[in-house]
């Protein structure tokens, strides 16, 4: 099987966020947080039995009363998430498949239970946010993941049968396939929702990291390939649960000590969900990774681990696996525009607002001067240029901006989208790669702020969706 095939049928192994503090894995007891709702299955789920002939009123011998009959098919629950329940079959089946797909990548796994449990885990993380994408009305309709899945095989360089096939032989259906790669979108769409398109990075905080670099005599930011273990700690824990959590950090450090590899103390120990695969969290520029991150490995060599570190999210351990200083700053992708932008206050009634961009974007497509309808209607500073906007560069905008951006072609007008400014329209007047040192070095900074906003703010957000649901956990009810 292909490194790419392998690399998509596990996409629903790891969490979005690499840093993100989830888990309350073994050798916790199972836990149980305040309902939300008053939903409460019982223990256990039977499939129907067949039904047993009702006897006849024609004089037809009825089964005798010792004649054996079929049991039902028994699926023990071990978990209930609000409504939800998630039995041991569902479980065993995803144990099945990652511990299949880890033992192909060479990563060492922890002991059986210890692997269950964090597997449960993430089976819990991710119904939860499933569970406020349907509230939130997110979903990904079969056309949607159609496109999806042809995506994804062009990807792999088969065609869709091909893919398909690939698939099956993995041991999993292509039912069961489709189902995880909608809702791996659905999470994505959730984190970009809530998370990503809140994001933003001002000019004031890129100056403040170029005027670090520049006092450390750093000409572009460092690249630092760190594993990583993290313990817990639920907000407002007592000082008894605290103490217990560093118990367990010092167990993980003590077990490196000893000789332990530390993605295999990973796998065992950490409850962030790139656990399972050793703790990596790959190549990061410096200013994507949390400031005590950074400080702690500036005196350790590739190959050393860091002390026991204390933040918000619990407790972390760090092995810094090498460092690199970037040969070249990235050019830009840089784009001309043109907007037109429907604000939307709380004082707005945003039913006004659409109407009002939908009007205007029916106005172009009716043959109507983008400028002239800028100049009379954008509500922004570009009005006094006829919406022009000048060079925008990548990084700069937006997440959800930016991707309407590279999907125009020159000349070619956007439909209305939203962003936490309003309603825009945008037409796109020229691209360019720009190769200014300045531009580049601004532009990898601030999406490496960007991005570790993102993660710290997923982190928070998740957190707080699992702390406010209805969870049992009955894995070790007998």
């Amino acid at each position: 099987m292909m490194a790419h095939f392998r690399t998509i049928a596990c996409l629903f192994l790891a969490g979005l966020a690499p840093l993100t503090a989830i888990a309350d894995t073994p050798p916790s007891p199972p836990q149980t947080t305040t309902p939300t709702t008053g939903v409460t299955p019982s223990p256990e789920v039977a499939a129907p039995a067949s039904t047993s002939p009702t006897p006849s009123t024609s004089g037809e011998a009825a089964p005798a009363a010792d004649e054996e009959q079929p049991h039902p098919v028994v699926d023990r629950i071990v978990a209930i998430i609000n409504n939800h329940i998630i039995t041991e079959s569902e479980l065993d089946e995803r144990v099945t498949m990652i511990t299949s797909q880890l033992n192909r990548q060479g990563v060492q796994l922890p002991e059986h239970n210890i692997l269950v449990h964090q597997i449960l885990e993430k089976m819990i993380i991710d119904e939860v946010q499933l569970q406020y994408a349907q509230d939130a009305g997110i979903k990904v309709d079969d056309t949607q993941l159609d496109q999806a899945m042809v995506r994804l095989a062009g990807q792999n360089k088969l065609t869709l049968p091909q893919f398909r096939s690939e698939v099956e032989k993995e041991g999993v259906t292509w039912e069961k396939f489709r189902e995880e790669i909608r809702n791996e979108i659905v999470l994505s769409q959730v984190r970009e929702r809530e998370v990503e398109n809140r994001i933003f990075v001002s000019d004031n905080e890129i100056n403040a990291e170029l005027a670090k670099e520049k006092a450390q005599g750093s000409s572009r930011p460092e690249e630092l390939d760190l594993a990583h273990i993290l313990i817990t700690v639920p907000e407002n824990a007592t000082q008894a649960i605290i103490d217990q959590r560093h118990k367990k950090a010092e167990e993980a450090v003590s077990q490196i000590d000893h000789g332990m590899p530390f993605a295999q103390a990973a796998a065992a120990y950490s409850e962030a969900p790139d656990a399972l695969s050793g703790g990596d969290l790959g190549w990061r520029p410096s200013t994507r990774l949390p400031a005590l991150f950074v400080e702690e490995t500036q005196n350790l060599q590739p190959g050393q681990h860091s002390r026991i570190l204390r933040s918000p999210n619990g407790f972390h351990i760090l092995e810094l696996v090498n460092r690199r200083t970037p040969d070249a700053i990235p050019n830009v992708s840089q784009y001309h525009l043109k907007q037109i932008l429907v604000r939307v206050t709380p004082e707005t009634n945003p039913k006004e607002a659409k109407t009002k961009i939908d009007t205007l974007y029916a106005r172009i497509q009716g043959g109507e001067d983008f400028g002239k309808l800028a100049t009379l209607n954008s509500e922004d500073d570009s009005r006094n240029r006829g919406g022009d906007l000048g060079w925008v560069s990548e990084g700069s905008t937006f997440p959800q901006f930016e991707k309407v951006v590279k999907s125009l072609k020159p000349g070619e007008v956007s439909q209305p989208f939203e962003t936490p400014l309003g309603w825009h329209i945008l037409q796109l007047e020229a691209a360019r790669q720009a190769t200014d040192s300045d531009d580049g070095k601004r532009m990898a900074i601030r999406q490496g702020l960007r991005a570790r906003k993102s993660d710290e703010s997923y982190d928070d957000w998740v957190r707080q969706l699992r702390d406010q649901a209805f969870v049992d956990i009955r894995l070790d009810d007998h």
